[in-house]
Order: C-alpha cells, then sequence, then structure tokens
C-alpha cells in the first residue's frame, strides 16, 4: 500500500520540486540578511556567516526546463533511491543539481528512510503534502542541504549544524530521517558529542532512533575513547525510555575488534 501511494505522488511533483527547490536555495544576497522573499522558510540558506565568497555557498541558478522525471518508487529494488554523487565534497556541482533537478529524488529517499524504520505513516504524509498542496516540504529541502554538508566531509559539520538550527528556526520541523543524517554524518566524523546530543535531541522530540544511528554514535566514543562519556549518555538515553537492541547491534556492526567489544560492553556490559 505505501508503495503503491508513493508511486502515485512522486510523479506529479518533478516540476513543483524544481520550481522550489530553486526558491529555497536562491537569494542569499536579498535584504534582510538571512531572509529571502523567494522561499517558502523566514531564513534563506546563506551558510556563510563569515566569509560572503565561501565557494560552497552556491549562487542562484534557473531551474531545468524540462526535468527529467525519476522512476517510480520501488521499495524491493536494491538500487538505492538516490544515486550518490561522484564527488561529495563539490557542493557547487551538488546545490547545481538541487536547484536544477529538484528534490524529488530526495524525497523519495526520505520516504524510504522513513518506512524502513517503520514510520509509514511520517512517510506518507510526507508525500501527501506534495500531492495536496503541490509543494516540496520544507523538511525535505533542509534535510537535502545538511545531508550535503555532513557527506562532505568533517570539514563541513558546523555547516550541517548551522543548517539544522536554521531549520528549527524556520519553524520547520525534523522528521525521524533528518536526525539520523545528522547524528550519523557527526559521528563518522569522529564528533562523538555533537551526535550524543542530536541523539537525545531525538528522545525528546518522541523518536526512537534505529541502530544504525545510534550505533554510529557509541562506535564513534569507542573509537575516540571516551568511553565514559558514552556511559553518561546512555544512561541518559535509557532514562527517556531508550533500550539498546542487543541483537540488532550484532547484526549491525562488524564482529571483531577492539570496537565491537568496546561497544558490546558499553551498552550491555559484556
Amino acid at each position: 500500500m505505501a508503495a503503491a501511494a508513493a508511486r502515485r505522488l512522486v510523479r506529479p511533483s518533478s516540476s513543483v520540486s524544481v520550481s522550489n527547490t530553486s526558491r529555497l536555495l536562491s537569494s542569499t544576497a536579498s535584504p534582510p540578511p538571512h531572509r529571502s522573499p523567494n522561499t517558502n522558510s523566514p531564513v534563506a540558506f546563506d551558510w556563510s556567516d563569515d566569509d560572503a565568497n565561501n565557494p560552497t555557498t552556491p549562487p542562484p541558478l534557473s531551474p531545468a526546463k524540462n526535468p527529467e522525471l525519476p522512476p517510480p518508487y520501488d521499495p524491493f529494488s536494491k538500487k538505492p533511491a538516490l544515486s550518490e554523487p561522484s564527488d561529495p565534497t563539490n557542493l557547487q556541482e551538488i546545490f547545481h543539481r538541487m536547484r536544477t533537478e529538484g528534490l524529488t529524488d530526495y524525497a523519495i529517499k526520505m520516504f524510504d528512510g522513513l518506512s524502513k524504520d517503520g514510520l509509514t505513516h511520517e512517510a506518507l504524509a510526507l508525500f501527501a503534502v506534495i500531492k495536496d498542496k503541490g509543494t516540496m516540504p520544507d523538511v525535505v529541502a533542509h534535510t537535502a542541504v545538511l545531508e550535503a554538508y555532513v557527506n562532505a566531509g568533517p570539514a563541513h559539520w558546523r555547516d550541517a549544524v548551522r543548517t539544522y538550527d536554521r531549520m528549527l528556526a524556520s519553524g520547520v520541523k525534523p522528521n525521524a530521517y533528518t536526525l539520523a543524517v545528522l547524528v550519523r554524518g557527526l559521528a563518522a566524523s569522529d564528533l562523538c558529542s555533537e551526535a550524543g546530543r542530536y541523539l537525545v535531541d531525538m528522545l525528546d522530540r518522541g523518536m526512537q532512533p534505529n541502530v544504525a544511528t545510534y550505533l554510529a554514535a557509541f562506535e564513534a566514543y569507542v573509537r575516540m575513547e571516551k568511553v565514559e562519556e558514552g556511559q553518561l549518555l546512555l544512561e541518559t538515553m535509557k532514562g527517556k525510555g531508550f533500550v539498546p537492541d542487543e541483537e540488532a547491534v550484532r547484526r549491525g556492526t562488524v564482529k571483531r575488534g577492539h570496537v565491537f567489544k568496546g561497544v558490546m560492553n558499553l551498552l550491555f556490559g559484556k
């Protein structure tokens, strides 16, 4: 049922996606600072607070006249919902593609991630906005930009966090996929304390992190030899109803090496 709904909802959104993406990612130079008449959000994507010539802040571009429609969503396909860029550090090219091709593929990727976590209601609600209102949800645009910065590597982690903060300032609520992207990205950059902060944020928002998300964070604590901090985080999370799944953790990690042993000891005392 979810797959059928996705097929019906994805195709009509492509032209809408391009126009709304162009508005959302443009007008970084329009006064007043951090606001733009060309975006659905109260803050513009002007991430370059300290350097107006930052090459990772994309200039306004015109949308493609005839964007190519993506194939229908297939939940049984092993092919990734969105092909990853050949060079994730080339942010100018990635932002250019967002403007010219729109965000339909990113919406499908978010739908896929929410569905796999059993959040079917949230996934279908996401696409209902596209169908009923004819607009791309702001959460998709913000998360796409956040994910671009996360994938660009440790040098851009502050840009990812800033994007998240501005998302909240815009009144846009993150979903479980948004926060999972942020936590895993920070953990991959060995920023375990920051990753832990957003794990707690997930719980405070009534979201349960999936095993891949919390495992990434606790592996970072072990790698960085900050096990005591990891234990404090675990106790905080347990106080908010979190219970780690030992079997899922064993399936989700390489079962050898000091990191595996450290994670099992941290989470389960083994």
